[in-house]
C-alpha cells in the first residue's frame, strides 16, 4: 500500500502466530538473556511465574505480523522510528499474538512532502 491508499478509519488484520517455549528461549539466548527468558525453572521464581518472552522478541514478531497484513509490502522505505513502545502484559509459551491495526490519521511528512509522516 502507498500513502495515498491508507484512509482513516480503515482497519488491517494480521494472521496470528503462536509463540513456542523454544522460539523464546532461543531468541532470548542470543538477544536478550534475563533468567525469566531463557531458564523455565528461574523464571518459574521470578515475579512472572513462568517463562515470558523478551519484548524485543514482541515487537520483533508484531512487526512481521504487520508486514503480513500487506500494507508494507509495495510500498515501504523504511521508519523514521517509534516514539513510544510498552509491554503491557508478558507473552507466554502458547500465546498467539495477532496485529490490528486502525488508521487514525494521515498526514503527508513536513520535510518529505512526498510521502506520508
Amino acid at each position: 500500500m502507498y500513502f495515498e491508499d491508507f484512509k482513516v478509519g480503515d482497519e488491517l488484520t494480521s494472521p496470528g502466530i503462536t509463540v513456542t517455549e523454544a522460539q523464546i528461549i532461543d531468541f532470548a539466548l542470543r538477544f536478550d538473556p534475563q533468567p525469566f527468558h531463557v531458564d523455565v525453572t528461574a523464571a518459574s521464581q521470578s515475579m512472572f511465574g513462568g517463562l515470558i518472552a523478551s519484548g524485543f522478541h514482541t515487537a520483533a514478531l508484531t512487526f512481521r505480523l504487520f508486514w503480513q497484513t500487506g500494507a508494507l509490502t509495495d510500498g515501504s522505505i523504511g521508519s523514521p522510528g517509534l516514539d513510544e513502545l510498552r509491554w503491557l502484559k508478558p507473552v507466554r509459551p502458547g500465546d498467539t499474538l495477532h496485529v490490528n491495526a486502525k488508521v487514525l490519521e494521515t498526514r503527508r511528512s513536513t520535510s518529505k512532502p512526498d510521502r506520508g509522516g
